[in-house]
């Protein structure tokens, strides 16, 4: 089969891949995506953006096409899941917005989506292809070839690899498998009106407790309602990796047992057809190999406890775009100068998500304590925590994009140890 030249080629075509292929047409460039998929989907369905992710969507041009998609909601509230009391709250209005300049979104993931590929497909830089499955790639310093299950082949002086956290071209950059936390998360909507709140419904709602936790919050204009109930699988940690071993129905039942009413309602109206289990890798010294460079959950997978993934991905395809514009004939150049820019603060969000889920899922007696005293302590307009997520950068200390201020953090980087969980 032919070989087919293309001037900048994306592997990959979530919401990661579709945002990336923009960026670079705004900024000039031709770009090709291949998806392996038959259609353009993305699975899953709520979506939180900080400011920082709605910063993004505006640089990319689609803010506007977004918000009426989206929800503001108000506040977010962190519950007791066993005694049903508050814990602690962030304003999410007018104070938020005006403190870091752009508003806080929840919308669902296929919204996003659909709004990404129709301006994709709308401009004559982007050409898209469906039913391309890449399964190996060569590697070279002045080039990539790609090859697909097919047989086509594709030929780039740019490769960008899109294509996840179970990435196939992440292996020609670093040798290491994603680590499985034992976690597993069942995910579902539900029509606005079929829902009894126990919190103001245009709030996001996180319900706590040791080894569990429940989120919950509006998407699609506020006719749905999103939620996700996340547990420790005990057969997982006791052995029991394989697939259909762990993480079943029975064991969320089991897990959520004792919750307060509001909870175990809620966990009752998600679907059991399915969950997810919850994987990350730690950060890695680099995202390049030759013209091969990493990008989204390729390059930084995370776990969820800071509601950054997608957040961080289209920061990535904003900068991708801006160093490749910048930068121009020199594709060394801009990916190390995307690179430098991006990696430590994805490290630091990988590295501090960790810790955060461990405070939420915490049996400790002790901890839980202190944990919620401090919380109780905090005002709900003292964004400090947060300041370091969702605040623009100040001139000299990061990209001139829109990544925050990285605070000269540079986390420990080690290659992840391979994991046996399975799904």
């Amino acid at each position: 089969m032919t070989t087919t030249k293309v001037p900048t080629l994306i592997v990959g075509g979530g919401i990661c891949g579709l945002a990336t292929a923009l960026s670079l047409a705004r900024a000039g460039r031709p770009v090709h995506l291949l998806e392996r998929a038959e259609e353009f989907t993305e699975i899953g369905a709520g979506l939180q953006f900080g400011p920082n992710a709605s910063r993004a969507l505006d640089a990319l041009g689609v803010l506007e096409d977004v918000l009426p998609l989206a929800v503001r909601p108000t506040r977010a509230v962190m519950m007791d899941a066993y005694a049903g009391e508050p814990l602690t709250t962030l304003e999410l209005g007018e104070k938020f917005h005006r403190r870091f300049g752009y508003p806080y979104l929840v919308l669902h993931r296929s919204d996003l989506l659909d709004l990404l590929l129709a301006h994709c497909r709308a401009h004559a830089l982007i050409t898209l292809e469906n039913r391309r499955t890449v399964v190996d790639a060569q590697v070279r310093s002045n080039g990539a070839t790609v090859v697909c299950a097919d047989g086509s082949r594709y030929e780039t002086p740019a490769l960008i690899a899109a294509d996840g956290l179970h990435s196939t071209l992440r292996r020609h950059v670093v040798d290491d498998t994603a680590t499985c936390s034992g976690y597993a998360a069942y995910r579902g909507t539900l029509p606005m009106e079929k829902v009894s709140h126990a919190i103001a419904p245009d709030d996001v709602v996180l319900w706590v407790g040791p080894g569990v936790h429940l989120m919950q919050y509006p998407v699609r204009r506020g006719e749905l309602y999103n939620q996700v109930a996340v547990f420790q699988s005990r057969r997982f940690l006791s052995g029991h990796t394989g697939a259909g071993e762990w993480g079943g129905p029975e064991e969320l039942d089991a897990a959520f047992a004792g919750a307060c009413g509001p909870v175990l309602d809620a966990v009752s109206r998600i679907g059991r057809d399915r969950f997810w289990a919850m994987f990350d890798r730690r950060p890695v010294d680099t995202w390049i190999n030759g013209r091969l460079v990493l990008i989204g959950d390729a390059a930084h997978p995370m776990l969820q406890y800071l509601g950054q993934g997608a957040c961080q991905a289209l920061e990535d395809a904003v900068e991708i775009g801006y160093r490749l514009q910048r930068h121009d004939s020199d594709v060394d150049a801009a990916y190390r100068a995307f690179e430098a820019a991006r990696l430590p603060r994805t490290a630091r969000c990988q590295t501090s998500a960790r810790p955060w889920g461990d405070l939420w899922h915490t049996a400790d007696p002790l901890l839980i304590a202190v944990r919620n005293r401090l919380f109780a302590a905090r005002a709900s307009d003292d964004y400090r925590d947060v300041e370091w997520l969702y605040a623009p950068a100040e001139p000299g200390t990061a990209a001139p994009g829109l990544t925050a201020s990285t605070a000269a953090v540079q986390p420990e980087r080690f290659v992840p140890r391979r994991s046996t969980c399975a799904i």
